[in-house]
């Protein structure tokens, strides 16, 4: 896969922390998507975030056959009882902004879940991740996480530069 976009989910799974999604992940055990099993890149939580597979290859996290699996890292976000949610996603727009620097993607193609429509679904949109969407869909809450996300892209351009020239 030739990453173009990074798309931020949420588990709302609120009992299990990224280590048991991880377990959950490599025993098969999230049934869905087109090849039978749910697969994404990372998981994150506040005091971690795991890599699941590798970004250049296909997971089955956002839309089937569609481009948010073939052209999409994939990030969950853990929702588990105890997880500091703002750390959490301070660690998310960390590690977005990380992925954006290495596969050179702009900040436009951050999007969440509820970018890539199922058309297979009644409701095409998913609400997701929920606690960034304003009333089911992207707007302020969703911008401001994605100002984060900037942010800390901008502070990365900025030392990379500052190392160049020393």
């Amino acid at each position: 896969m030739n990453a173009r976009y990074i798309t931020i989910h949420s588990t709302q799974n609120y009992t299990g922390d990224a280590y048991a999604h991880a377990k959950a992940l490599s025993r098969g055990a999230l049934k869905g998507g087109t090849y039978g099993y749910l697969c994404w890149h990372f998981t994150v939580q506040d005091s971690v975030a795991i890599q699941h597979m590798p970004t250049n290859e296909r997971g089955e996290h956002a839309d089937f056959t569609g481009p948010g699996n073939t052209y999409s890292i994939g990030i969950e976000m853990a929702e588990h009882k105890g997880n500091n949610m703002p750390r959490t996603l301070d660690k998310t727009a960390q590690l977005a902004a990380s992925l954006m620097y290495y596969h050179d993607i702009p900040i436009q193609n951050v999007v969440p879940h509820y970018h890539w429509p199922r058309y297979q679904y009644k409701t095409p949109h998913k609400a997701c991740p929920h606690f960034l969407m304003d009333n089911g869909r992207p707007g302020p809450t969703w911008r401001w996480f994605r100002s984060r996300v900037d942010a800390h892209y901008q502070r990365m351009r900025r030392f990379d530069q500052k190392q160049r020239r020393s």
